[in-house]
């Protein structure tokens, strides 16, 4: 059991060096491109890539939520925090959600009211089009990077992160492309491309955002992870049947209740002894942070074996 201990000590260390690596590498590209951008869109008169550096900016204040919530949620079970602190990463997911809706929505707006302002709105400078081009490479080589390591470390705050940094690329390809069109003399395609990237971001948050809400409110995992749990649970040995068999989300762990149907001839150490293999088992199989076992006897006699004494007594 110690030893289990210190294996998923060392695991939650490891997942967190490598997120603390990752979320720095992409702080600080999306300092070069916020600056890089935003500067850019104001001088070449881009509406689209001021809000591609708007969005950057937003992935800059993400990465330290990001890096908040990894801190807090390696903390060990406490008084106050008895099941640990691993929600933290799903409430860092809920805020990342909320961040990318507020920005997408803001973003949206500003390009509507460029639209409707289509008859002033000038040709962008070319400056623009190289800016959003490297912006493009930067951000698709970031999000390799970072869902690497995210699926590596099997951290589902990362990969939201990683994907964020995806989206980030394709927004800076529907800002090449209307920035391409604006040079070519539509220039209404700028504002356009802007308000798409908007659409996108708020696309994004609100499937982060969503995702963290069912996990904070006990979602259950996948049936395809259920079944696998139940298999692994059946397959103890002494484990006669499983029932009542539930989960719940907690960060990227789950925690798992369920009645396991055991010989009930057997003396409460026995029983014990085979809730604890059960738990250990599955806990060792998957991504499970704890399993809270009922234990509950069955005969394992035939059933039949009463038949004939009740068939002699209504005699």
């Amino acid at each position: 059991m110690l030893s289990t201990a210190k294996e998923a000590a060392a695991e939650a260390e490891l997942r967190f060096r490598a997120g603390r690596r990752s979320t720095m590498v992409s702080i600080v590209v999306n300092v070069a491109l916020t600056t890089l951008q935003i500067a850019a869109g104001i001088f070449s008169g881009s509406q689209a890539l001021i809000a591609d550096g708007v969005h950057s900016l937003s992935d800059l204040i993400a990465d330290f939520v990001v890096l908040f919530a990894a801190h807090h949620s390696r903390k060990r079970a406490d008084a106050d925090h008895q099941y640990g602190h691993q929600r933290y990463e799903n409430a860092a997911s809920l805020a990342l959600g909320g961040l990318l809706l507020a920005v997408g929505i803001g973003m949206l707006f500003s390009a509507i009211h460029k639209i409707q302002n289509f008859g002033h709105t000038p040709p962008v400078h070319v400056l623009a089009l190289w800016v959003a081009l490297a912006a493009l490479l930067s951000k698709e080589l970031l999000f390799r990077y970072m869902l690497g390591v995210a699926q590596r470390v099997r951290s589902s705050m990362l990969v939201a992160n990683a994907w964020h940094a995806r989206s980030d690329a394709a927004s800076s390809l529907v800002v090449a492309l209307g920035i391409g069109g604006s040079l070519l003399g539509f220039t209404l395609l700028d504002p356009l491309a802007a308000s798409v990237v908007g659409l996108m971001v708020i696309r994004m948050g609100w499937r982060f955002f969503w995702s963290a809400l069912n996990d904070l409110m006990d979602k259950a995992v996948s049936e395809e992870e259920l079944q696998a749990i139940r298999a692994t649970l059946t397959q103890t040995p002494g484990v006669y049947g499983v029932h009542d068999l539930r989960t719940r989300k907690m960060g990227d762990m789950t925690l798992v209740d369920v009645h396991l149907e055991i010989d009930g001839a057997q003396t409460v150490t026995q029983g014990h002894a085979i809730a604890e293999s059960a738990r250990q088992r599955v806990m060792d199989a998957h991504h499970v942070l704890d399993v809270m076992t009922h234990v509950d006897p069955v005969p394992t006699e035939p059933a039949q074996a009463s038949v004939p004494a009740a068939t002699e007594g209504s005699q």
